[in-house]
């Protein structure tokens, strides 16, 4: 009898430091709060509207642009990343809707350069593919010119920003050739352009972040001087 309690206890014991070594399950993460660069603007209906056209960079300047052009325009964005131009090509119509635009500031060009394998990974050339070698970059960046120009908007084009050593799936100064097509492509429509990444390369130590594409808080708010600067003489224009 004392035996078959003994063995009984050490079989709950054993249950017991069982259940407390069970790996315990995972919190549920934590809602990500919605970029604020992102949030719908409700128009002054006395203002002109303009809207940006861009990736992960443009989210960044986009709410000193618009507190730049405060009283002066309605300063929308895209509601996500703009990503490659393929990516733009299959959103444009949404990201245009049913509105007229007055002034249109686009970029696709890091997504484009970037190299991926078959799961998405970011990696080097020699492991993936590039996203859009340029010929199809060119094609397609064509394209978005002449639906863009079809809305009647003023169009400025910005160049591509900087690509440092060390980045993830991108190699350095590849965007360089990707701005030097694309600048071809705006000379011959007629697109005014604004010049990102001379802006950049001037100061690139001192305002985009090591091994990164994006930039410091100082170094959007120099990108967006110069971005409502083109946007507001092109304003003027109207």
């Amino acid at each position: 009898m004392k035996q078959s309690i003994v063995i009984t206890a050490l079989i709950l014991g054993l249950a017991i430091a069982s259940a407390a070594d069970a790996p315990k399950p995972a919190a549920p993460a934590k809602p990500r709060k919605p970029d604020p660069s992102l949030a719908p603007v409700t128009d002054d209906p006395k203002l002109p509207r303009v809207l940006l056209i861009g990736d992960s960079i443009s989210m960044g300047y986009t709410l000193l642009v618009r507190e730049l052009l405060q009283g002066k325009a309605n300063v929308h964005r895209v509601p996500e990343n703009g990503s490659s131009t393929s990516y733009g090509l299959k959103k444009l119509q949404l990201w245009l809707g049913d509105g007229k635009w007055d002034v249109i500031h686009f970029n696709w060009g890091l997504h484009d350069l970037k190299y991926l394998d078959e799961k998405g990974k970011y990696v080097t050339p020699d492991q993936g593919k590039q996203v859009a070698p340029l010929p199809v970059y060119e094609k397609n960046l064509r394209e978005l010119v002449a639906r863009m120009k079809a809305t009647g908007a003023k169009l400025i084009w910005c160049s591509t920003t900087p690509v440092p050593e060390g980045c993830d799936g991108r190699v350095k100064d590849s965007e360089i050739e990707f701005n030097r097509v694309a600048e071809q492509v705006m000379k011959e429509n007629g697109v005014a352009i604004n010049d990102l990444h001379a802006l950049a390369a001037s100061r690139l130590a001192e305002i985009q972040l090591p091994k990164n594409v994006h930039f410091t808080p100082e170094g959007y708010k120099a990108l967006a001087q110069q971005v409502a600067a083109r946007i507001e003489a092109a304003l003027l224009k109207l």
